[in-house]
């Protein structure tokens, strides 16, 4: 198991936590991304830069990624992508991507590109909080335990 990030939109706390991560528990971290990206020595976390272009990253993630890796995207798309390949989704939000939730999801998005499209001021996420940096570490933290027990 490993750990992908869809980095071109990743907040830094969260490319910090999971470099931490990596460390702790000796796993590999790869944030993908279409601009240069500078990350701390270490030889469990890597930077891959991929050319620029509409979803170049994402297809790469997609490629690279195997069953019950974790993927940490904002994208809907793409962690739609991750679950049909049997792997795991979790947004930097801390909520996890599911196979039971991703069509309303994917249905809402377009929804909302629709209302965009049209001239709709749908307005943006929320700012990025506190609470929403400590959901992330809890859940990625609890889905660690899981896929990888310490041994006893």
């Amino acid at each position: 198991m490993q750990i992908w990030v869809d980095a071109d939109a990743c907040p830094g706390v969260i490319k910090e936590i999971l470099y931490r991560v990596a460390e702790r528990v000796q796993m590999n971290v790869t944030l993908v991304a279409n601009q240069l990206l500078r990350v701390p020595p270490s030889k469990y976390v890597r930077a891959l830069q991929v050319p620029h272009g509409f979803d170049v990253a994402d297809n790469e993630i997609v490629r690279l990624c195997e069953p019950g890796d974790l993927v940490v995207t904002g994208d809907i798309p793409l962690a739609s992508d991750v679950l049909a390949k049997g792997g795991h989704a979790l947004n930097p939000r801390g909520e996890f991507y599911t196979l039971d939730t991703i069509k309303q999801q994917l249905t809402m998005r377009a929804f909302m590109e629709d209302l965009r499209s049209s001239g709709v001021d749908t307005g943006g996420p929320s700012a990025f909080s506190q609470a929403d940096r400590q959901r992330f570490a809890n859940a990625l933290d609890g889905h660690l335990r899981k896929a990888r027990p310490s041994p006893r």
